[in-house]
């Protein structure tokens, strides 16, 4: 598992401004920084695929007044999760 560190705070926010449900990644870099915390207290919990969907779902829908179904929230949580569980050699080294 993923140690929570700043440059996995980084890597996170890389992911969210990938997916750019509001278009807006470009001009305000740090516009899903509220999801961070909540995103990786939820992973470092196990919660899982649908767990992560649904947070997602709801952020978009009562955070940013988006209709959830258009930016895809299940598979992005699909993307958070492989990343999450993916070690990277860093890590493994880190952690031996």
């Amino acid at each position: 598992m993923r140690p929570w560190t700043p440059s996995a705070e980084d890597d996170l926010r890389h992911l969210l401004n990938e997916w750019d449900p509001l278009g807006v990644a470009d001009e305000a870099p740090d516009e899903y920084d509220c999801l961070l915390v909540p995103l990786l207290q939820r992973l470092r919990s196990g919660a899982d695929q649908a767990g992560i969907g649904a947070f997602l779902r709801h952020e978009l829908e009562d955070h940013f007044g988006l209709d959830p179904l258009g930016p895809r929230p299940e598979a992005m949580a699909g993307r958070v999760l492989a990343w999450w569980t993916s070690a990277r050699p860093t890590d493994r080294a880190a952690n031996a």
